[in-house]
């Protein structure tokens, strides 16, 4: 039995139905597939094909019908004219300013900018040319007085890691359009369940697949959707240029992480709250950043902009530098590494993490802070550790 064309009538159910349903139908077609729920992982490197290809599969660099079933998805997901997926969330970076710059360009950056990022401009990027100006993304004039007529792109992060700033996405997209730059919103910590920045007027939505959309720390790769099918054509052909691709496998596993994607994102936006809020009155600590606190400088905008708040909750200590490694030294079920967005709950000290290369930069993050990515785990369980790791720092209080 082989498999047959996709029916056009179930593709436009699918196409048309609900978040939850799309995650786990969209792009996945079983009669394409012989029948098959799960969508093969095509491990070929090279396809039969006519010497003028006219449709079909041509090579792997290029496309993969297992890497096109992850695309497919996204799409729909963001609501967006057409996806890329890549090797790592920084190689979707990569690609995303490698088409839309040229040598000279300018890019705005925001002052919550994640480390590798903030690596790729400073070590590679400034090599070929490109400058750059650092705002506070949350100061609207302070972006219209950076984007000028030589900005290429605006780069936006929001939620922003490891602060948990919020950016409004369609002013930003406003003050970028009026002088014909383009903007592109690194979504990670959100995830298309809780915003969709393409619908705000973004152009381009990044993300690591590694984290949320994989979900299981047991896959590394990235995306970058589109909203229109010029910039499509434009980052999927720059894509297959510089071969920075996802493999058939890697390409796969984020396709059946996202199939529990909502489930998985209600959890931990609701154990996080919790966490927040315990966190917001213990003594040892001074500051905590969660979009979901009304303390939070961005609340009404995060409260408008998405669904909920996300799984990532961050604080600083009423203390040192080292009093933030040790808390994180001590804590038993958050496990101490970097990443985020997977079914275990992590903690990490960005300023010798993530961050360690911005330190002194205008991007640096403060030292005593703490970074946590929510699991799946009970809440309870994981309060209790958080407290036993800070009330063993107990000094720290003073």
């Amino acid at each position: 039995m082989t498999g047959g064309p996709v029916d056009p009538a179930r593709r436009a159910h699918y196409d048309s139905a609900a978040f939850r349903t799309r995650a786990v139908h969209a792009g996945q077609y079983p009669e394409q597939h012989a029948g098959a729920l799960s969508v093969p992982v095509h491990f070929s490197s090279t396809f039969e094909r006519s010497v003028v290809l006219d449709g079909g599969w041509d090579y792997s660099r290029i496309a993969n019908p297992t890497r096109a079933t992850l695309e497919q998805c996204l799409t729909s997901l963001e609501g967006g004219a057409g996806a890329t997926v890549t090797a790592s969330g920084m190689a979707a970076t990569t690609t995303t300013v490698l088409a839309t710059c040229a040598a000279g360009s300018h890019v705005v950056l925001p002052d919550s900018t994640y480390g590798g990022t903030w690596d790729l401009f400073t070590e590679v990027l400034s090599r070929w040319g490109l400058t750059w100006t650092v705002v506070d993304m949350a100061d609207l004039d302070a972006v219209a007085a950076a984007v000028t007529d030589r900005t290429a792109l605006v780069w936006v992060e929001t939620p922003s890691n490891p602060r948990l700033r919020i950016t409004d996405i369609a002013a930003v997209a406003d003050i970028a359009h009026r002088l014909g730059a383009l903007v592109a919103v690194d979504s990670t910590f959100a995830s298309p369940y809780l915003q969709q920045p393409l619908s705000l007027g973004a152009d381009l939505v990044v993300h690591s697949t590694t984290k949320y959309l994989g979900g299981h720390s047991d896959v590394t790769g990235g995306a970058v959707i589109s909203g229109t099918p010029v910039t499509a054509e434009l980052i999927a052909r720059t894509s297959g240029i510089v071969g920075g691709i996802a493999g058939p496998l890697d390409a796969w596993l984020v396709v059946r992480g996202i199939k529990t994607l909502p489930v998985r994102m209600r959890q931990v936006c609701s154990s996080a709250m919790r966490i927040a809020e315990f966190l917001a009155e213990h003594p040892v600590v001074s500051a905590v950043h969660y979009p979901g606190l009304p303390t939070h400088p961005h609340h009404d905008l995060a409260k408008r902009q998405m669904t909920d708040f996300g799984g990532v909750v961050s604080f600083e200590l009423r203390g040192t530098r080292d009093d933030a490694a040790a808390v994180c030294a001590r804590t038993g079920l958050f496990t101490l590494a970097v990443s985020l967005g997977s079914v275990e709950s992590l903690i990490q000290h960005p300023a010798q993490m993530t961050h360690c290369t911005t330190g002194g930069t205008s991007v640096a993050v403060p030292e005593s802070l703490v970074r946590l990515s929510i699991g799946l785990e009970d809440p309870d369980d994981l309060l209790a550790d958080l407290d036993a790791a800070l009330r063993t720092g107990a000094t720290l209080a003073g």
